[in-house]
């Protein structure tokens, strides 16, 4: 549970602090002529007596007057009268969820999500499969997800279907089913996307994306209207006029790589095409993001099968896993570049945000997001998963400066602490891990309910003829699983395999998890009598050559492999008879893989190759990739 004092004694020093650093600027802007830029300024509208003229009515009003907005940096952005309108009415799902009051926020829904306490049912989301739907025991609503209703502002929908009529049904289905889903402000997470799916999916998910800003940036505007229609009145400001955060960024896009945001922002930017729209910036972008200038993609540009599909879609371009970049969006223009907070949308590695996080020692740019999206999980977790771990610990936390905030307009629900439980969170991801679930069943607490696709696994394929042992050992529980797995192969598995003539020499040992595989590679350097080399993710162009070079010759017996130096570099490797597996890979496809490189040298023969697979209980998800659904079930139930 939250403490609520120690929120309400952070609200009230910040609020402190803000006073007093506000009555010191405006003593200090006084002085100066030219008053310094706030980064989170409340707008302000204007309004002209000026008649409506032909041909402009795109910007006036049909009372004869002119609305301009004027943003933060001091621009004038104009907006007609229907454009200030929230679109729909009040009680869209947008205004239940992110409104003065939210409907599923009440204390008994809050403590339900805390106590992880949920009513969960099987439901089938058309072309999205079956998933389990998730609703706190303290909320009313019901897990039916039938209803399929869209909810999208006309102005951004209209065009979006304009370019869906030349997709195929199968795609335009699943993104329908998509968008409604997402529609019902739940949590989403998605397990079974694939390179087929995903451009499908980005576009969906953008346009939720963009719907999401447009509603919070008319809903300002319209009460930016109000508040000066009244002083014009000489009437009372209205009290309903909380529509803010306590900075504008509201929506974060976690990616693995710069080709990942590059292809974020330009499915963004198909729902705001040219001339229509403006785009800003977008020549440094696709200079930064892209391959330098006469730069050669071996990926991109190799035959086809050269290399496996998914490794070039997720390698091709820009890989550089350092990145962070603002978006703003005002009406018909999209600006990219822009400073943190003076923007509406994040898009960042983890790793790149957390190095801005530590550099400026605050993380309050993240204090306001209602919308969080999370793509490529299978690359997050090859990457450092403490980056992810350490960014979500700074989300929708109360901010250490109060940076210029209006908090008359600040939603009840911020000051109270509880944007977490508003946050929608969508999570990507082609299978599960440990990491993924785990992320899933803590992270996520949206008192609305939350989504979980689900599939059954076939067995995967392999080169037959070859016969693979599974190899169990029993655990305590996973905290206990690492040196129960190193004991087992170390007392049982690798002295077996020493004794073998056969089974001593041209033996590849692969593990998944980097921490198993220092923990492997100091034991092999402590006995001498094993000739072994490795490849992993450290290793340089000149390692790897020497390495693959002596295990083909037999100058080397054991090759160690971590999982991570195949995901990114994906070598062919030659000269394997022998396969052990530390642990089943989190990447099936790595599995089936590995048992064929035996076949690239002549005369090898199924019966010549002997693999084992080490596993136990805690492998599920793994196991259940490779083996397949059920008889993965039957080999966690064997007996050891």
């Amino acid at each position: 549970m939250d403490d609520g004092n120690s929120t309400t004694t952070r609200l009230l020093t910040l609020l402190n602090v803000s006073t007093t650093k506000s009555n010191s600027k405006r003593k200090w802007v006084e002085d100066d002529a030219e008053p310094l830029p706030k980064l989170n300024k409340r707008k302000s509208a204007r309004f002209s007596d000026a008649e409506e003229v032909a041909g402009q009515g795109d910007k006036e009003n049909k009372a004869g007057y002119r609305e301009e907005a004027i943003d933060e940096n001091g621009e004038v952005e104009e907006v007609t009268a229907g454009e200030t309108d929230v679109g729909e009415n009040d009680s869209n799902p947008f205004e239940e969820h992110f409104g003065i009051k939210p409907v599923s926020l009440t204390d008994k829904a809050r403590e339900a999500v805390n106590q992880r306490s949920w009513r969960l049912s099987k439901e089938k989301l058309g072309s999205l499969g079956s998933a389990v739907v998730e609703l706190s025991e303290g909320s009313e609503q019901t897990n039916n997800m039938s209803s399929r209703r869209i909810h999208i502002l006309d102005g951004l929908k209209q065009p979006f279907e304009k370019r869906q009529a030349k997709l195929t049904k199968e795609r335009r289905d699943l993104q329908a089913d998509f968008l409604s889903v997402l529609s019902a402000r739940k949590d989403v997470y998605m397990t079974r996307t694939s390179i087929d799916t995903q451009p499908s999916i980005r576009e969906s998910t953008t346009l939720h994306v963009l719907d999401h800003v447009t509603r919070k940036r008319r809903r300002i505007l319209k009460n930016n209207e109000r508040l000066t229609h009244a002083v014009k009145s000489n009437l009372p400001p209205p009290e309903d006029v909380q529509d803010q955060g306590f900075t504008r960024p509201s929506v974060l896009i976690l990616l693995p790589f710069r080709n990942s945001c590059m292809n974020w922002i330009n499915a963004l930017i198909a729902h705001t095409p040219r001339p229509d729209w403006q785009i800003d910036n977008y020549s440094r972008f696709a200079s930064e993001y892209g391959l330098p200038e006469g730069a050669v993609d071996k990926l991109a540009t190799a035959d086809p099968g050269t290399y496996p599909r998914d490794h070039v879609e997720m390698f091709k371009g820009n890989v550089d896993d350092n990145f962070r970049l603002g978006v703003k969006i005002t009406r018909r223009n999209l600006k990219l570049y822009s400073e943190f907070y003076g923007s509406d949308i994040i898009l960042a590695s983890p790793l790149g945000l957390r190095m801005a996080i530590e550099k400026e020692k605050s993380g309050d740019f993240l204090s306001s997001i209602e919308l969080l999206i999370m793509d490529q999980m299978d690359a997050l977790t090859m990457q450092n998963w403490e980056h992810v771990q350490f960014v979500f610990s700074h989300l929708n936390t109360l901010p250490k400066e109060s940076h210029d905030a209006d908090f008359s307009r600040i939603k009840p629900w911020y000051l109270d602490g509880h944007a977490s439980y508003l946050r929608q969170t969508i999570l990507f991801t082609p299978y599960e891990t440990p990491e993924t679930r785990s992320l899933y069943n803590g992270q996520l607490k949206n008192v609305s309910g939350r989504i979980r696709t689900e599939r059954r696994w076939p067995p995967i394929s392999v080169p037959e003829g070859i016969d693979s042992t599974f190899v169990r050992f029993d655990c305590a529980g996973p905290k206990d699983e690492p040196d129960k797995r190193f004991n087992h192969f170390t007392t049982q598995v690798l002295p077996g395999i020493l004794k073998s003539a056969v089974q001593s020499a041209n033996t590849v040992i692969f593990i998944p998890s980097s921490f198993d595989f220092i923990r492997v590679h100091n034991y092999f350097r402590k006995h001498a009598d094993i000739s072994f080399t490795v490849l992993s993710e450290y290793s340089s162009n000149q390692d790897i050559s020497r390495a693959r070079q002596a295990f083909f010759t037999g100058k080397k017996s054991f090759l160690l492999v971590s999982e991570r130096f195949h995901f990114f570099r994906r070598y062919k490797i030659r000269g394997i008879r022998n396969l052990v597996f530390y642990a089943p890979p989190d990447h099936p496809q790595f599995y089936t893989e590995f048992l064929s490189y035996p076949f690239l040298d002549d005369g090898v023969d199924a019966s010549d190759i002997i693999c084992k697979v080490l596993y136990s209980k805690y492998d599920w998800f793994r196991l259940e990739r490779i083996a397949g659904t059920e008889a993965a079930a039957d080999l966690i139930k064997r007996d050891t």
